[in-house]
Formats: C-alpha cells, sequence, structure tokens
C-alpha cells in the first residue's frame, strides 16, 4: 500500500498474512464433555481482563496439546476478544501459563519477528488504527458484538521501520513492566493483610475481646438517586461511580452529576467502597474523585482504622453474597440489618494501637501504589497514541 511517514510502511493483515509473517487465528471448539478440573486452562473472554485470570477457568487434558494444534497459546501472542465482550486484548509473556483458545478469542502471532516485533504489535491493537476498524465492523450482526477472523484478516496496518518497532515498544514495555510490578506487589501486600487478619481474629482471638456488629464500627452512607442531581453546568460537576464504574473505572460513558452535593456523597482516591446489590464486593476506591451513586456504601468510622473496617467487611463479603444470591425473586442485594446481624471481634484499644502500627503501613503502601499506577498508566495512554501515529518521533 505503499509508504507513509520516512520509513513507515502501510500495508494490510492479509498481505502480512500471504508473506507469512502474521498468522490471526481463533479457538477450538471444544465438547462440555472434554473439560476437566485440571489440565491446561481453556481461555474465554471472561479469563481476558487487564491480563489473564485461570483461578475459575475450566481446562482441557495436558495431551490436548498435540491435538488442538496452533490454538494453544505462545508466548508473544496478544490475545483479542472477538465475541460478545469485544475488544479486551492481552499480551502472552514468558511468565504466562501456556493455555488453550477459545472460540470467543483470536490471537495475532508474529511469524517474522525481523519484520514485525510481538510487543509492538500488542501496542498497534490498542491504537486507533486498529479499534476504529474494530469498531466498524464488529455490530454487523444481529446477535452480540462480533469481529470475524475474515476482518481480521484483511485490516489495514502502520508499521514503523523495526528499530522504530523496538524503540516504540521498549518504551512502552518499560511502563508496563512497572504497572505490572506495582499490580503484583499490591497482590502481596493483600495476601499479607489477609494472612495477619486471619491469625489475630480468627485464629488467636482472644476470649475477652468484644463482639459487636459491623455495623457498630463504621458508618455505611448510602449513594444518592444521581439522576436527580444533574450537572447544572459544564464545571460544576463530577462523574457518578456506580457498580459497573466500581468494576472498570470512570470512563467516556460515565454518567455526570453536580459537584454541589453533600461531602458525604464525595468520594476520593483510598475511600472504602461497598457495593450492597447486583454484584457485591468491597474496594478501596482508586479512580477520580466522583459522586456516589445509589447501591453503594461509602464506609467510614471515627472511631477505628481504615484497615480494620475494611478487613471486616471484606471477612464478611462471602456472608452478603449468599444472602444476596437468596433473594432470587428480585436483584440480589442485602439490607442494613444483615450489617447488623454480622458480627466483629474488637481488641482493647492498646491491642488495635499495636495492630495497627502493622496494618495501617500495608494498606498506605497499597493505596500509594495504586496512584502510582493511575500516573503511569495516563503517562503510557498519553503516549501511545503520539508514538503509534508518528507525532512523537524516537530514536531508533
Amino acid at each position: 500500500m505503499g509508504e507513509g511517514l520516512s520509513g513507515w510502511h502501510k500495508t494490510t493483515t492479509a498481505q502480512l498474512i500471504k508473506d507469512e509473517i502474521l498468522k490471526i487465528g481463533d479457538g477450538y471448539r471444544a465438547k462440555n464433555d472434554e473439560l476437566v478440573a485440571d489440565g491446561l486452562p481453556f481461555a474465554r473472554a471472561g479469563n481476558i481482563n487487564a491480563g489473564f485470570h485461570f483461578d475459575d477457568a475450566d481446562c482441557l487434558p495436558l495431551h490436548y496439546k498435540n491435538i488442538v494444534g496452533d490454538k494453544v497459546s505462545m508466548a508473544g501472542d496478544t490475545v483479542f476478544t472477538s465475541k460478545g465482550s469485544v475488544g479486551r486484548i492481552a499480551y502472552v509473556s514468558q511468565r504466562t501459563v501456556q493455555f488453550i483458545y477459545s472460540p470467543q478469542l483470536c490471537f495475532w502471532r508474529s511469524l517474522n519477528n525481523k519484520k514485525v516485533l510481538p510487543r509492538f504489535l500488542y501496542f498497534w491493537m490498542h491504537h486507533k488504527e486498529f479499534l476504529e476498524q474494530v469498531e466498524a465492523v464488529k455490530g454487523q450482526t444481529d446477535m452480540a458484538d462480533y469481529v470475524n477472523l475474515a476482518d481480521q484478516r484483511k485490516m489495514k496496518i502502520t508499521l514503523p521501520t523495526l528499530p522504530e518497532q523496538n524503540a516504540i515498544a521498549n518504551i512502552l514495555s518499560s511502563l508496563d513492566d512497572k504497572i505490572d510490578l506495582l499490580h503484583r506487589q499490591n497482590k502481596t501486600l493483600e495476601s499479607m493483610a489477609e494472612t495477619l487478619f486471619r491469625q489475630w481474629f480468627i485464629e488467636e482471638a482472644q476470649k475477652e475481646w468484644e463482639e459487636r456488629p459491623l455495623s457498630s464500627i463504621a458508618d455505611f452512607l448510602n449513594g444518592l438517586a444521581c439522576q436527580k442531581y444533574p450537572p447544572q453546568n459544564g464545571i460544576e460537576k463530577l462523574p457518578v461511580l456506580k457498580i459497573k464504574e466500581l468494576s472498570s473505572g470512570i470512563t467516556e460513558l460515565s454518567d455526570w452529576a453536580t459537584s454541589r452535593v453533600k461531602p458525604a456523597s464525595v468520594v476520593e482516591f483510598g475511600d472504602v467502597i461497598f457495593a450492597w446489590s447486583a454484584s457485591l464486593m468491597v474496594k478501596v476506591w482508586d479512580g477520580e474523585r466522583c459522586v456516589l451513586n445509589q447501591h453503594l456504601f461509602k464506609v467510614i468510622s471515627a472511631d477505628f482504622p481504615k484497615w480494620f473496617y475494611l478487613m471486616w467487611c471484606k471477612h464478611h463479603l462471602a456472608e452478603f453474597i449468599s444472602i444476596s444470591s437468596a433473594h432470587a425473586t428480585t436483584m440480589g442485594h442485602i439490607k442494613r440489618g444483615d450489617l447488623d446481624a454480622a458480627m466483629v471481634i474488637v481488641p482493647s484499644e492498646h491491642e488495635l494501637k499495636e495492630m495497627t502500627k502493622i496494618m495501617a503501613p500495608i494498606l498506605d503502601r497499597q493505596i500509594a501504589n495504586a496512584k502510582q499506577i493511575k500516573s503511569l498508566e495516563k503517562l503510557r495512554d498519553t503516549l501511545l497514541p503520539k508514538l503509534m501515529s508518528g507525532e512523537v518521533r524516537v530514536d531508533a
């Protein structure tokens, strides 16, 4: 298709496939009776979300590696969810456990690293040149969004020179690697906190410690019906935090509300948020300043440290989910009475202070890491389109 920027080559995935530079494939159509509890994870769209998550994945027997052909993951693959939840993208690194692709996924695999660097390909698939082509074809059926193989195999793609591909990939990878390190640190810190909590309050709880309702150690402040608080102008407004945003963050699709609401209804970075309806969860908010919507509690306390009521909320979460699931005829939820019935153990004031000396720094480090992650993600997301378009050129 010719040259664009100096040394940059415009081509198509069809040409790259013909030249045996690129392979785009889909997954194995497994039957239910082939699935087992242990083996190679059978990756579906739900297992791809900001990386790979196989804890609850079905598996195929290990010998299927010899049956499914090239539908087994390889380091360097870029994974694209092509059905239903279209547009999730993940990179198969050397650390990623090997898995088998399902038909909900497609893989893009460089067959010639001297023409297309795998890591560059991954970042290119986050750029508008790819995303706009996905958007143009994903709604062609009357059913769920779907980007078929034929459409993927005839997309336009702009390739910088190999040295520039390498430089671009190195810059963006260094940011991604730092983000990944901070995420892994936070998982370790979370595990440490859970271990200490279980040791103190489950395994070694003292008989003389006071038993109290969960509702007595913190205030559970319900959110607003934010549709009743629309922005009055384009300046005094904040995004609305709903259950969807609690899972995936504030996006351009999020609603807005006036910022002229009571301070208790405003959520700041580091606040503890408890979704008590639909998808129950407890999370330390790691996004921007926003307004709390109904079906969410902001949990605060004047008497107890944040780590203490956070850990007790998490401790009772499985129980609350069970209660919510029992409401079969309505949207699952819990009531304030369930907070009253959930019991916690409160140590002496001195013991709580000693525990806080250990637990508070762990939580503070997690929050600081989360803030750094957001900063690095913003930098990466700002740089990526500039690098991919050639607006910013890098020394090769």
